[in-house]
């Protein structure tokens, strides 16, 4: 049986994500979620029709009108369910290869399930018979996502007249509203990565491949380019000059925005272990604390709403402005991003230069047959050894994934080969584990 990950549950669909596992889980979901109407939207995988009918077979087992968003970035499907107050389902494997496919549930209101409200759903997983296919098609009513779009186009007061703009939607879900909001307030929109066929979603494009984004930004002379993963979630953004700024970039250049206007509560920015220790230090140099939380958007959100913040994220690309959504949401993050450079009439990649000295940092992912029991106590000397080499300009994080079978192993140092040295040692202490 699947597990929950850190975010949802994810596997090669109609293999390993088959029908009858998401037609339970639809099932389970409607009860425990307490979903007489449950919103489902899908990315534009070739399994999501396939998967999306079967979770909303399950739904209507229980009764569960279905409302269906259509091809919809997950931060949509999450706003609907805020503004409706409904539970709500994404079919998507984010930046996984078409091959895969997942569900990430919301709660009504929007919100990432919690570590609790997961449980439940899987041990109820556990005990139910996996659910045939009945041969009944449920009606989907159908839903559209106006609301979202211009709670994005809103979340602004300025415009990008005259700004050139590439986006690339990793033929997912970016490709139905990331150019038509731009185009709306203004920009000149280059498309990239727009033409979805089912297969070549992430397809050497998006976030995780920003090499195609670069090399339009330059070769149409752009002011910035922006780059979004399958379900449109996630951002990485690109300089007039070609370079890339990861999400960690992207928050740091916020938060300095957000506390100039008022706008960071409490002077605190949330993010998870992964944030690179020269964001660290540039926050740190600013007067801005940080909450640091593991790996996955759901678990900012949550010291989010804890403390009442307002803004945090993953070097990934996830950024959530908690003020203006429930989830990490690409698009509204680049609108957000763009307009405080066209507030301060500046380049997005000089400003970025200026706001945070990224430290090398390699990340090696280590393939594992199995689950390591005890992974920290067993690698605590190894840790420690590295730690006594790099010292204070230097940091060691070792992980367990939550969406795939690898160990991830990270540096950070000073210098580049130092970084490169630890990880390699550290890799084969991992793999003598195995």
């Amino acid at each position: 049986m699947l597990r929950f990950g850190t975010d949802g549950v994810r596997a090669e669909a109609l293999t390993t994500l088959t029908e009858e596992y998401v037609r339970t889980l639809g099932a389970v979901a409607a009860v425990v979620l307490d979903g007489d109407s449950f919103l489902v939207g899908r990315d534009t995988r070739e399994s999501g029709p396939v998967l999306q009918r079967a979770f909303a077979q399950g739904c209507a087992s229980k009764g569960a009108e279905v409302i269906d968003l259509g091809v919809v970035p997950t931060p949509a499907v999450a706003h609907m369910s805020s503004v409706l107050g409904l539970p709500a389902a994404m079919l998507s494997a984010s930046h996984n290869p078409w091959q895969d496919n997942g569900v990430k549930l919301f709660s009504a209101g929007g919100l990432k399930l919690s570590d609790d409200d997961q449980n439940i759903i899987q041990t109820e997983l556990d005990q139910t018979l996996a659910m045939e296919d009945s041969g009944v098609v449920p009606d989907m009513v159908p839903q559209s996502i106006d609301l979202y779009v211009e709670s994005v186009i809103g979340s602004i007061q300025g415009r990008f007249d005259g700004l050139t703009v590439v986006l690339d939607s990793a033929n997912g879900s970016a490709s139905t509203t990331a150019s038509a909001i731009f185009a709306q307030l203004g920009a000149d929109v280059v498309s990239l990565a727009d033409q979805p066929n089912g297969r070549n979603i992430n397809a050497g494009v998006g976030s995780t491949h920003p090499q195609a984004l670069q090399a339009a930004v330059v070769e149409h002379g752009a002011d910035v380019g922006f780059a979004f993963d399958g379900d449109a979630d996630r951002v990485v953004a690109v300089g007039s000059d070609g370079t890339v700024l990861d999400g960690d970039r992207i928050i740091a250049m916020s938060a300095m925005d957000r506390r100039e206007t008022g706008r960071l509560f409490d002077d605190t920015v949330v993010i998870t272990v992964m944030a690179n220790l020269g964001f660290r230090v540039a926050m740190e140099t600013a007067g801005i604390a940080l909450i640091e939380t593991p790996v996955g958007d759901r678990y900012v959100i949550e010291a989010l709403d804890a403390g009442g913040y307002s803004l945090g994220g993953e070097q990934s690309g996830h950024v959530i402005h908690r003020d203006l959504a429930t989830t990490g949401d690409g698009v509204l993050t680049a609108v957000q991003l763009l307009d405080a450079a066209v507030r301060r009439d500046v380049d997005l990649g000089s400003w970025a230069a200026g706001v945070m000295t990224q430290y090398p940092q390699i990340l090696e992912n280590v393939s594992m047959d199995q689950k390591i029991a005890d992974l920290d106590e067993r690698l605590r000397e190894a840790v420690e050894a590295e730690e006594a080499v790099l010292g204070s300009q230097g940091r060691v994080l070792i992980r367990e994934s939550g969406t795939e079978p690898v160990v991830r192993v990270m540096v950070e140092a000073a210098k580049q080969g130092d970084a490169e040295a630890s990880v390699a040692r550290l890799v084969d202490a991992v793999r003598a584990l195995g």
